[in-house]
């Protein structure tokens, strides 16, 4: 990250990033793993499907700063992103069978995230191919 960004700059928009990700990683994290502990301390229905899902979603939004840390191409950032997290959505469907839901959800995301998965391969060789191009 540098675009014209001076040095202290720089080093704040990356501190608030990553203070950012990270609070979204552990409360995600929390969710998923301890719901019922989670919706003590937020005063929050312990309603698990639900706070398995909202986990998931505070993961990838976490994971996706992160990411914009490292590549500057927002198309492979929101591909990795929605991967990620549509992907981990999935397998909350399938653990989740037993509190509801369609049991057919958990392979329709699936496929979903394959598809991203091949749209963010795809875009990544030609990003590859144009680097190389230019050299």
């Amino acid at each position: 990250m540098t675009n014209g960004y001076s040095r202290p700059a720089r080093i704040f928009v990356q501190v608030a990033v990553v203070v950012g990700a990270l609070t979204m990683l552990v409360f995600g994290v929390w969710m998923r793993i301890d719901p019922a502990g989670f919706a003590v301390f937020a005063r929050f229905p312990n309603h698990v499907h639900f706070l398995h899902d909202a986990g998931v979603f505070q993961i990838g939004i976490g994971l996706m700063m992160l990411s914009a840390l490292v590549w500057h191409d927002v198309l492979s950032i929101v591909l990795v992103g929605f991967f990620v997290t549509n992907t981990l959505h999935a397998v909350n469907h399938a653990a989740d069978l037993d509190l509801g839901g369609s049991p057919d959800n958990w392979w329709q995301l699936g496929l979903v995230s394959l598809l991203a998965l091949a749209g963010l391969v795809v875009h990544r060789r030609q990003l590859s191919r144009r680097s190389r191009a230019h050299v």
